[in-house]
């Protein structure tokens, strides 16, 4: 059986569009929990309703996408689930996606976790997620594809440094071992953490593209209109640069310890420059919030 955990944060309408289309894939057994943060009864009540096989957990506050999803996670395994599936509930998903991750889960005792291909929903035709690389020798990250147009590259199976968040497949029995997601995280950068915490234990991380699914990238971190700091929200910019630094301090060694580090500032100076020039200074306080934090903050 598999456990698909969905975090909802005041996203009623997306949630409703992503569990409508679990329910439509003609997949294999599985149950779905959501963990509702910060939650409103009414809307809560109106996915019970929708779908009353769902297991819905409220919470009173925003946890963030770490702690609601282990929450879930927790929840999945108590179930005794043999997979556990995180899943954005800005995500689309197509009849029968579940299969071929199964499928490379069960190819290979060594495989850990799998990520399928992940498209933006409003542009069918562009990748938001081939998969992730690291650069250990900075601590950073970038997304295979991301914003290009699909092509037969992309339609490889292969193996990842890192997987996102936004849909991943683990098997249960990998979670007793490399532990939850770290709740320090709150949002971003907790999957790389995860995913390097797996691979250190000697596992592998799969990407199956052969059946994709479609994201609306953003849903929870942008605004519909634009104030003076734009569109994107400034607690997005604190989280990207104080988890960043998290991701040095937990995973960067000796070397590329040094690296990372400049690297960062040098990171933090341009977006600095940028803010003052565009006169953001929500952003450039969060920007400055975040390093502090990042460095402070006892992990």
């Amino acid at each position: 059986m598999i456990a698909i955990v969905v975090v909802n944060w005041k996203n009623y309408n997306d949630t409703k569009d992503c569990l409508k289309s679990l329910y439509l894939s003609n997949n294999t057994s599985f149950s779905i929990i959501v963990i509702d943060n910060e939650s409103k009864e009414e809307s809560a009540f109106k996915l019970k309703e929708s779908f009353p096989q769902i297991t819905i957990l409220p919470q009173e506050t925003n946890l963030g996408f770490t702690e609601a999803s282990n929450i879930g996670i927790k929840y999945g395994l108590n179930l005794g689930a043999e997979y556990i599936m995180l899943l954005n509930n800005d995500t689309v998903v197509p009849k029968n996606f579940l299969i071929p991750l199964l499928t490379t889960l069960r190819s290979n005792c060594q495989i850990a976790a799998v990520q399928p291909k992940i498209m933006f929903a409003d542009n069918p035709n562009k990748i938001w997620s081939g998969g992730g690389i690291y650069y250990s020798l900075i601590a950073s990250t970038t997304t295979i594809g991301y914003d290009q147009i699909d092509t037969e590259k992309y339609c490889k199976q292969k193996y990842l440094d890192w997987l996102t968040g936004c849909c991943i497949l683990i098997k249960a029995e990998i979670i007793s071992e490399v532990g939850l997601l770290n709740n320090h995280f709150f949002a971003y950068y907790e999957d790389v953490d995860w995913s390097l915490r797996i691979r250190k234990l000697g596992y592998l991380l799969a990407y199956n593209p052969s059946i994709p699914i479609y994201h609306k990238a953003g849903a929870s971190s942008k605004t519909e209109n634009k104030s003076a700091d734009g569109f994107l929200s400034p607690f997005v910019h604190f989280l990207n640069i104080r988890n960043h630094i998290f991701l040095i301090r937990l995973h960067a060694k000796g070397f590329n310890a040094i690296n990372a580090h400049v690297f960062l500032l040098l990171k933090i100076i341009s977006y600095g420059l940028y803010f003052i020039l565009k006169g953001r200074k929500k952003k450039l306080k969060m920007l400055l919030d975040g390093f502090l934090k990042g460095y402070l903050t006892q992990l």
